[in-house]
């Protein structure tokens, strides 16, 4: 049968399911065969001939074929899954039905009264001709069926992995009893030896992920809630202990990411030569890595209570993929994954001196949300990724991909997983200290060429994005200036760049109208205040730059201590607000020539589609106060109501949440009351006690020997002391990340979004009624 016979035969199929009055019995072979006999179709071709109207109108229409067509197909799959596909045409078969019921799925979901399909027990539909399985195994929702079957098929021999027979070419291997573990796809945790690349089996586990991952795709179909108790049935039966390989998929999938090298070799143009199948597995792998690792109910195993925690360690989740990601322990395993996702974060990085010469990976997102969970789920190795420089490898690609996307507003929501990394980190002491080693590799960026550490990259990176990043930013000036505030005590020494960037923010933020023209803009000052007070308390001596920055912009200050709060001022603040509505002024901070080879910063081009996100909890639920005490350990600060600086009035907080700053003004009135409560707060005293000492003397060195030059005044900077002349230090105040329900409803519907915009060759869910998140195009 030539190909273009059997993809007329596949398509007047198709057509029948519609059009028959009367629904095809499921013992008419001859009929259904010809949805999986083709021998030449692709996935393409699947969703070319099966359009959506169709499966749609079959649906509704003829909702027994549908149902006899979805079984069939996952009938063949547990075949093959049995008999270990030995010959191409079963393998054919196997792939064909795959692709179907990849195009079907999402109309099953997007329907409330079919969603529960899956998991009602078909009569009949049991493992067909298998008459000697016993019959509570024969009644296997048809959901467990074909995850099961999946799962057999990603280590079938000779179909997904290589054969490890030694006996005659025509003994099959036994599919039952196959021990995964020997069959893992790539080296790496927990296993030694990479077996050689072999590009077909590449493809047909992709196939077969593919469909995993749409079998996952039913949390796309439900609304966000906040009841985060809500499983998903799909990832909670596959990831659990039923599934007899869930030890070596979930191995394989995190070894075939943290392996992939996209420059091979370092050959230049290498990917124009081979289309690299191992990319298109890898960003599956990847993507079915994030939607597994999911928190099951809520967040119940993170705060037990401590007579239960020891049962809950010996046995962990439930969720066996999160279960085996928090039990990696081995520092090489450690260095793998670190390793191989730093050189992923990287390579979008990488320039050449030719153009086009290395393959641009583009999977950075579901990357970062594998190190995020990384972190989250495993704590040691969060502790490993901080104990070296190693970091830093982690944190250049983040603040590059920060600063690339801060004026494109299709990517909001990858601003924030990378702010969240950073905020995650940065409640980690030793954080702080590795930003103190110099910024030496240059990655053309679209910022101030500077020279100085890894501390000033981050800080010229974050002013920019406050400064001239798109209005939907906002929400996260908080989150950037926590990790200000949470790195500032170990920051050895700023350069003056950054220094004069830290103040502009400051007489940026300190303005009148933008202290009174929204409820929480004072606590930007609050932050800024309290991360000058760590670094001039705990780091005077390297920071004269800085020093010398306050000094030149006293006045800032002053004002502050100064700041109105008669009703007339409040008022006339406003008034000239509204004739200058831009948030932050983008003058006034020296704009000095942006580093070569770089791109400025651009918007989203018009019509890319974007995936809407849900709101983010404010700070004060992002974060938890510890204090530093003597030794260096943290200290948990208990929750207090009215005495921390950041006393956030909940009406107001409600209200930000609901509108945006702009149009919150006409909702909310700054009050006389409101600006005196927290005005007295503002930690001045270290800073004027400085000013008090330092100004005289300087102004004295400048009379004295008519200088105007910088370095006289650093040079005497960097000598003085105010050793016994400031108050006494406060302790340190670290705002660690809190994980909540909001936080867990975020990341949901983040990476989902991700996934569903990433999946469009073919098209997954294209054009289907999702839930999840709006699609929106710009």
């Amino acid at each position: 049968m030539g190909s273009t016979d059997s993809k007329l035969n596949f398509r007047k199929a198709v057509i029948q399911l519609t059009t028959k009055t009367q629904p095809v019995e499921a013992t008419d072979d001859a009929f259904w065969d010809q949805f999986w006999a083709d021998t030449t179709t692709t996935v393409q071709d699947v969703f070319a001939l099966v359009p959506a109207a169709e499966i749609r109108a079959v649906r509704e229409e003829s909702p027994s074929n549908l149902a006899t067509l979805c079984y069939k197909a996952v009938e063949k799959l547990v075949q093959g899954a049995e008999s270990g596909c030995p010959t191409e045409r079963e393998k054919q078969v196997v792939l064909n039905c795959t692709r179907i019921l990849s195009r079907i799925l999402p109309y099953i979901f997007e329907d409330q009264d079919w969603r529960g399909f899956f998991w009602s027990t078909v009569p009949g539909a049991g493992r067909a001709g298998t008459d000697e399985m016993d019959d509570d195994d024969g009644a296997r929702p048809l959901a467990e069926s074909l995850l099961l079957a999946i799962a057999d098929l990603l280590f079938c021999p000779d179909f997904t992995v290589h054969s490890h027979r030694r006996g005659p070419v025509d003994s099959v291997e036994d599919m039952q009893s196959i021990d995964s573990c020997e069959y893992i796809w790539e080296a790496g945790v927990g296993f030694a030896q990479s077996p050689p690349l072999n590009y077909i089996h590449d493809l047909n586990r992709t196939e077969l992920l593919r469909l995993l991952l749409t079998c996952f795709s039913e949390a796309m179909y439900l609304p966000p809630s906040s009841d985060n108790n809500v499983l998903n049935p799909w990832v909670t039966f596959f990831c659990s202990s039923e599934n007899r390989h869930a030890l070596p998929l979930f191995t394989s999938l995190l070894n075939v990411v943290c392996a992939y090298d996209p420059v091979g070799y370092g050959i230049p143009y290498n990917h124009l030569l081979f289309s690299d199948y191992r990319e298109q597995l890898v960003e599956q792998a990847v993507q079915i890595l994030i939607v597994t690792l999911e928190h099951e109910g809520g967040l119940a195993h993170r705060s037990a209570s401590p007579s239960s925690m020891e049962e809950q360690e010996s046995t962990g989740p439930d969720n066996l993929f999160v279960n085996y990601l928090s039990r990696i322990h081995r520092e090489e395993d450690y260095d793998f994954v670190l390793k191989g996702l730093a050189r992923l974060l990287t390579n979008p990085l990488t320039q050449t001196y030719l153009p086009n010469s290395t393959k641009k990976i583009q999977f950075h997102q579901e990357l970062l949300v594998l190190f995020w969970k990384l972190c989250d789920f495993n704590k040691k190795f969060l502790f490993f990724v901080l104990k070296s420089s190693d970091v830093l490898d982690i944190l250049v690609p983040i603040l590059f991909y920060l600063n690339d996307a801060r004026a494109d507003q299709s990517r909001v929501g990858l601003m924030h997983i990378g702010v969240f990394i950073l905020l995650l980190l940065s409640g980690e002491r030793n954080f702080g200290v590795r930003l103190n080693k110099p910024y030496s590799i240059h990655v053309p960026m679209d910022i101030p060429v500077f020279t100085g550490t890894h501390a000033d990259l981050l800080i010229v990176v974050f002013h920019k994005i406050i400064t001239s990043g798109h209005q939907r930013l906002q929400p996260l000036f908080d989150c950037l200036l926590t990790i200000v505030v949470n790195v500032s005590p170990y920051l050895k020494s700023l350069s003056m760049v950054a220094a004069n960037k830290l103040l502009h923010l400051l007489e940026a933020f300190s303005t009148n109208w933008f202290l009174f023209s929204a409820a929480q803009n004072h606590h930007l000052v609050f932050f800024l205040l309290e991360a000058f007070n760590n670094i001039i308390q705990y780091q005077f001596d390297g920071n004269c730059n800085l020093v010398y920055a306050i000094i030149r912009k006293r006045n800032v200050f002053h004002q502050l201590a100064n700041l109105p709060s008669d009703p007339g001022s409040i008022q006339k603040a406003l008034q000239r607000k509204r004739k200058s509505p831009d948030v932050i002024s983008r003058t006034s901070s020296q704009e000095t020539v942006s580093m070569e080879g770089s791109h400025p910063a651009v918007p989203a081009e018009p019509g890319t589609l974007k995936t809407s996100l849900v709101a983010m909890p404010g700070i004060d639920k992002l974060t938890e106060k510890s204090q530093v005490s003597e030794d260096g350990t943290m200290v948990s600060v208990p929750k207090t109501d009215g005495s921390h600086t950041l006393h956030s009035d909940q009406s107001a907080e409600m209200e930000r949440r609901r509108l945006s700053s702009a149009s919150s003004a006409s909702y909310w009135a700054p009050t006389s009351e409101w600006v005196l409560s927290w005005k007295c707060k503002l930690p001045l005293q270290t800073i004027m006690r400085l000013l008090q000492v330092l100004v005289p003397q300087v102004e004295k060195i400048c009379i004295d020997k008519g200088l105007t030059d910088e370095s006289e005044i650093l040079k005497f900077l960097q000598h003085g002391t105010l050793v016994g002349l400031l108050p006494v230090p406060h302790p340190i105040l670290i705002r660690k990340y809190q994980a909540n329900a909001g936080t867990a409803m975020w990341f949901r519907t983040y990476m989902w979004g991700v996934v569903y915009l990433r999946n469009v060759d073919p098209p997954i869910w294209y054009d289907t009624d999702v839930r999840l998140f709006e699609i929106q195009r710009m």
